[in-house]
């Protein structure tokens, strides 16, 4: 593939980005930036939050982990489904009757400042690092496929990204997010169904025999229930896909953000029902394009990575599958990428302004000025990330640092569920204690739980373990008098 041309599409794809920011800035003020408003259609915010639910990391890795661990990922996306439920009938309802522009000012009210201040601090460093390692292995990816052909030194393809990314967010915000995400959400579904159909001609596959050809090949498993100890057992990847989203959505300011944007809690109910069930399709395409990538790498006898999510990239844009198949995995790459990584950006401007700034204290002007300071601090502290991957090399390390990041939504869990099930207060200023103490706590559990567990292998539910320590730890700090919480019904 010509560099010209992806750089061309690259531009493009920015340039209409950018269009659609500029008209859905216009008189923009504090209100559209944090909450759009509250003027969302409720459909397009669903459609968007496909996109922003499936980053460029579940683009590439998602289609990858089919030769090792089959279709089992349904099992949890299954679970999804009633997280969803959860989130949209206990926690958006509580969101819209306090009016709350951060999720994390609930916190200040049911514990205290420190707990407010603790919980947003959590938020922040997840998604630091969470979208700095999304952007890096994109940035990296096209480093690669389109500007070492130029001698462009990274440094320069990280910076030009994330001004571009600042560029179409800055004034407009979360208003701005909902329209961008729907476009980028567009471009992803587009780029992985073409593939599909483009990848079953080459194997000589109607639709029909497509889905024979999946459902017979060793990739299509999906319900594990035989092995108890083993990561993909059916319980574990359920119950770990519920509380995944609770915490990943219900309690993720970016998430909730767009939702707190519609019109009403009627409409940002409507909202998450349609998104959950198209995520249920949107997966098992994916699924489905990681088994046929498997099939077709087979058939042309073709070495699997040893990192099987380099499977899909490598396919794409070595030229195997044609050029289209190229085009459109780097489009569906960057759209993947930057509908996750705007929305990033806007909620951690905004649960910075807010919750550490205390942004809700300040008049309108005072808030502009320190907002629009904040989104250019924050789109710094990306780079600064994104270059200490780059600088550390070292794809094991880089991997560990990002499921730290993942370790951090479990005190959030244990706060919100503390907050829910009890009416007692705590000893506010030794929740970050406890906090802090519950992750580490959670990794060296992990680290030995074959030995401890007798040969029992943790998956995605030490979310579960870390959110019921910080749980219990609140248990231990609580006060004896009872108090009132807000109303949650």
């Amino acid at each position: 593939m010509s560099p010209t041309l992806l750089l061309s599409l690259i531009l493009g794809y920015f340039t209409i980005l950018i269009a659609i920011s500029w008209f859905t800035s216009k008189k923009a003020d504090n209100n559209s930036f944090f909450l759009g408003n509250r003027r969302s259609p409720w459909y397009v915010v669903a459609f968007g939050m496909i996109g922003a639910t499936l980053s460029g990391v579940t683009f590439i890795s998602v289609p990858g982990w089919v030769g090792n661990s089959q279709f089992s990922y349904m099992q949890m996306v299954l679970g999804y489904l009633v997280g969803y439920f959860i989130i949209a009938n206990v926690l958006m309802p509580m969101y819209y009757r306090l009016n709350l522009t951060s999720i994390y000012t609930y916190l200040e009210g049911r514990f205290g400042k420190v707990s407010y201040k603790t919980g947003a601090s959590f938020f922040l460093i997840s998604r630091v690092i969470g979208a700095s390692f999304r952007l890096f292995l994109v940035a990296s990816v096209l480093q690669l496929v389109v500007f070492d052909a130029w001698n462009v030194p990274f440094f320069v393809t990280v910076v030009v990204t994330i001004a571009l990314i600042w560029l179409y967010t800055f004034r407009g915000g979360i208003k701005t997010i909902i329209w961008t995400d729907t476009m980028q959400t567009f471009s992803m579904l587009l780029a992985v169904i073409v593939s599909v159909v483009l990848i079953s001609r080459e194997l000589n596959l109607d639709f029909k025999s497509m889905i024979g050809a999946i459902r017979d090949s060793e990739y299509s498993r999906i319900w594990f229930f035989d092995d108890w100890k083993s990561e993909y057992h059916f319980v574990k990847q359920f119950l770990a896909g519920i509380f995944i989203a609770i915490v990943m959505t219900g309690l993720d300011q970016d998430m909730m953000q767009k939702n707190l944007s519609c019109r009403n809690i009627k409409d940002a109910k409507k909202n998450m029902y349609w998104m959950s069930l198209a995520l249920v399709p949107v997966n098992l395409i994916f699924m489905s394009l990681g088994a046929l990538l498997f099939i077709y790498a087979s058939k042309m006898q073709i070495s699997i990575p040893e990192s099987t999510d380099m499977l899909f990239p490598l396919l794409a844009t070595g030229g195997t599958l044609g050029f289209t198949v190229g085009i459109l995995f780097i489009i569906g790459l960057v759209a993947a990428a930057y509908s996750s990584a705007d929305s990033a950006l806007t909620s951690l401007t905004t649960s910075f302004t807010i919750d550490i700034l205390e942004g809700n204290k300040m008049d309108e002007v005072k808030l502009k000025s320190t907002r629009l300071k904040v989104h250019l601090f924050i789109s710094f502290i990306l780079l600064l990330v994104i270059f200490l991957f780059r600088a550390i090399n070292d794809e094991n390390v880089i991997s560990a640092i990002f499921r730290v990041a993942g370790y951090t939504y479990g005190p959030l869990l244990g706060l919100y569920a503390f907050g829910f099930f009890h009416t007692v207060k705590v000893k506010d200023r030794y929740v970050p204690i406890i906090a802090v103490l519950s992750p580490v706590l959670t990794y060296f559990i992990n680290l030995f739980s074959t030995e401890l567990f007798w040969g029992y292998q943790f998956g995605f539910e030490l979310l579960l373990v870390n959110g019921l320590l910080t749980y219990l730890g609140l248990w231990l700090i609580r006060k004896r008098t009872i108090s009132t919480p807000p109303n949650t019904q």
